[in-house]
């Protein structure tokens, strides 16, 4: 009884904390044969443990200040993987009874850093988020053709709903005719999901809106001038 009191109260103090300035996040997780441990701040990844390269990771653009963890943060990774490991083993067998929960991707989009031009260096995204278990698969082609090379994905970023996004780069020169997509996989998923990117049409315009949309704009800018002119000369003639 009195535990049930004292999480009541901790409950209640939770409701009523002030409004806090930042929120940060980890996530350690693991499998038989993968691992994350993953730090985030206000909704941005700031540093993972890379497991293949043995240290950990900072992917934030080069026009921020840079930021590391304090030496040995790596090591502490890997310990927490054993861990990990360790309490997969010991729930399992309570759990072996329940069924996986599995939620497809709820949304997949492609879409380019920069403004296209043709010729000059930009880069592809592939934004797929609504995912429950991580991670998710993601394969590129251009014309057809698997594309790895200038390929990139970050670590799954959890979101409010306890479902995750990720998002996998492309490097590329866009030339008239091109055509890219990407793939996803998920363990939910009956089938892939591809989402294509066409460079040409991406790259079309209707010459004549923005003309056209001035000139409309002007036009009314130029009615509303003559309406307010009409009103004050029949104003001042009243007076007189």
């Amino acid at each position: 009884m009195k535990m049930k009191e004292l999480l009541l109260f901790l409950s209640c103090v939770l409701c009523v904390s002030a409004d806090v300035l930042h929120e940060e996040i980890r996530i350690t997780g693991c499998s038989d044969s993968d691992g994350e441990e993953m730090y985030g701040l206000d909704g941005e990844e700031v540093a993972y443990a890379d497991f293949n390269k043995q240290k950990y990771m900072y992917p934030q653009p080069p026009f921020v200040d840079p930021f590391t963890f304090q030496e040995g943060v790596y090591d502490t990774a890997v310990a927490g993987q054993q861990v990990c490991r360790e309490n997969i083993k010991r729930f399992g067998k309570g759990m072996k009874d329940y069924p996986p929960e599995q939620d497809a991707p709820s949304a997949v989009m492609i879409y380019t850093r920069d403004e296209v031009e043709f010729g000059e260096e930009n880069t592809l995204i592939c934004h797929v988020t609504g995912f429950y278990p991580a991670p998710v698969n993601v394969s590129w082609t251009k014309n057809e053709q698997k594309v790895t090379q200038g390929s990139s994905i970050n670590v799954p970023y959890p979101n409010t709903d306890g479902t995750f996004t990720q998002i996998s780069r492309l490097d590329f020169t866009p030339q008239q005719g091109d055509i890219y997509s990407c793939t996803v996989q998920h363990l939910a998923l009956t089938q892939s999901l591809t989402k294509i990117y066409d460079v040409q049409a991406s790259t079309q315009s209707d010459p004549g809106v923005g003309p056209a949309a001035f000139c409309g704009v002007g036009l009314t800018v130029g009615l509303l001038g003559v309406a307010a002119g009409t009103f004050f000369l029949i104003k001042g003639n009243e007076c007189s």
